[in-house]
């Protein structure tokens, strides 16, 4: 039987920009951006794409701009539960150093090897990884062959990421994903097997 022709899908992974309420742990703490940040998202979507859809998060930080860009560029939204950012437990909601200063031996062994270590109370990475992954491949199946923009967060960026590239989740710390950075991802498909390709990393967005 002859091989079915190849499909290509393309996904921008745009992180959300800066937030109100400084350098905390927000991971379901549902906060707006701050206008620095709305700044920012636009300026990182100035040049439209060729987006076909729009796919966000159901957080107010990625979803209230996501309605905005997909009504400016009059293309179709779809909200994904499945890519909201993990849970932080005990730690949302407060400052990071805070944090660090209070329990800095857990913090230390959850960068290290999230893994093993969970925020206390919180999400375990593999469970936050799983919701993502299925989250992604129901994407696949849905807008196979499209060119979407998926407004989501800097774990969610980082965990998909870990999956698409076989990566262990112990490097996942070491991926940089600024506010309103763009990243995009190519998939391939042919015969019913998927081959990602990370074709860029961080365009735009606050470098340090």
């Amino acid at each position: 039987m002859a091989s079915q022709p190849e499909v290509v899908t393309t996904v921008d992974l745009l992180r959300h920009g800066a937030c109100e309420g400084g350098e905390i742990y927000r991971g379901t703490t549902d906060v707006a951006l701050s206008g620095e940040g709305w700044q920012q998202m636009e300026q990182a979507t100035l040049r439209a794409a060729g987006w076909q859809g729009v796919v966000t998060s159901p957080l107010a930080r990625c979803r209230v701009f996501a309605e905005h860009c997909a009504t400016r560029l009059d293309i179709p939204l779809q909200v994904v539960p499945g890519l909201q950012e993990m849970d932080f437990g005990e730690w949302e909601g407060r400052l990071l150093k805070e944090v660090w200063r209070s329990d800095a031996q857990t913090v230390s062994r959850f960068y290290e090897n999230p893994e093993a270590v969970t925020p206390p109370g919180g999400e375990p990475t593999t469970v936050a990884q799983k919701r993502m992954v299925e989250a992604w491949h129901t994407l696949m199946q849905q807008c196979a062959g499209q060119h979407l923009l998926l407004v989501c967060h800097g774990g969610v960026i980082r965990l998909l990421l870990s999956h698409l590239l076989n990566m262990p989740l112990s490097a996942i710390a070491r991926l940089h994903v600024p506010y309103a950075s763009i990243s995009r991802v190519q998939v391939y498909r042919r015969d019913e097997r998927d081959f990602p390709v990370l074709m860029s990393l961080n365009t735009g967005g606050e470098q340090p």
